[in-house]
């Protein structure tokens, strides 16, 4: 792994999604009329430039809680420090909460185990367990990828606990595992595909895996934008993301391809620029970006830790 490949992956995130922000809920033809191209802030939310959302939030209690292992419960306490008490906000308020991630954490604050917090009716697949799930790539040289792919079912579960949104989060990182080891786009997301199929292509999962068929066969980037969907429904988020990563050359112009699809601007350009930003690179993120990030330095700390932690789980 990259020494830089945590900060690259978690600023990749928290700048796509702060990208979005101030644009979330508009549509395609408005991008279109007037797209995004640089940072921008008030908007929706009415927050200053560089003011990431839940999905990062998420994302950063995610990667903190991880610096002490893989442990689920340490991961819920997060996301419920994280709602009540402001925990890794960007300016101390949570001003946007998906509904089912809110019933998950009141469900958990209840006593219910985290791993059945998560809602599992069809209409609870929604992007927010795939918006936060970047970090779990980081353990990939920890554990065995079958391992790995469990643990993130399970962290997918806290709050989106139907198969379809496990999925959604397993073909993810798996793409993002091949991306850590090197590997150029094209060939990270079809060797990517390829590592989960033995896991997603059983007779039990057959159903919910041919609702994937338009990225588990391998030709997502052959599609016009027109056939791409920018909802905050997961296989859309998905689908999205990996589009907007395949048919661009720089992590600005996929995050901002991403952001000016429309709709879940800001959750589709954070799924993107998590694995823009394994790819190309901490240092081509644009650095003007970058320094308007809320908290840009408590992040680079959190990378720092996060890399501590992890290396000193594989050197022992």
């Amino acid at each position: 792994m990259k020494k830089s490949a945590i900060l690259s992956g978690l600023m990749g995130v928290c700048v796509g999604d702060a990208l979005g922000v101030p644009v979330e809920f508009s549509s395609r033809q408005e991008r279109l009329q007037n797209p995004i191209t640089t940072m921008t802030g008030q908007g929706t939310y009415r927050q200053p430039p560089g003011t990431w959302s839940d999905d990062s939030s998420l994302t950063l209690c995610l990667a903190d809680s991880l610096c002490q292992g893989y442990n689920l419960k340490t991961i819920a306490d997060s996301f419920s420090r994280w709602r009540y008490q402001q925990e890794w906000t960007p300016h101390g308020v949570v001003f946007d909460i998906g509904g089912t991630t809110n019933q998950a954490i009141r469900n958990i604050l209840n006593g219910v185990n985290p791993v059945e917090a998560g809602e599992t009716h069809e209409r609870s697949n929604g992007n927010g367990s795939l918006m936060r799930i970047l970090p779990m790539v980081y353990l990939a040289s920890t554990v065995s990828f079958y391992q790995l792919i469990q643990w993130v079912h399970e962290c997918s579960c806290l709050t989106h606990a139907h198969v379809r949104s496990q999925i959604g989060c397993g073909i993810y990182i798996s793409i993002a595992v091949k991306l850590l080891q090197g590997l150029d786009l094209k060939s990270a997301y079809l060797e990517g595909i390829e590592a989960v199929k033995p896991i997603y292509y059983h007779p039990s999962l057959t159903v919910e895996t041919s609702r994937f068929e338009r990225v588990l066969t391998g030709k997502i980037d052959q599609l016009s934008m027109g056939q791409i969907e920018s909802s905050g429904y997961v296989i859309h988020t998905l689908e999205a993301s990996l589009w907007c990563l395949l048919t661009t050359s720089s992590y600005a112009e996929a995050v901002l391809k991403a952001v000016n699809l429309g709709e879940d601007t800001d959750t589709t350009a954070a799924v993107t620029g998590g694995l823009a930003g394994l790819y190309y690179g901490w240092e081509n993120i644009p650095s003007e970006w970058v320094e308007q990030i809320a908290r840009k330095d408590d992040i680079i700390a959190l990378a720092d830790r996060l890399e501590q932690a992890i290396f000193s789980t594989t050197e022992s």
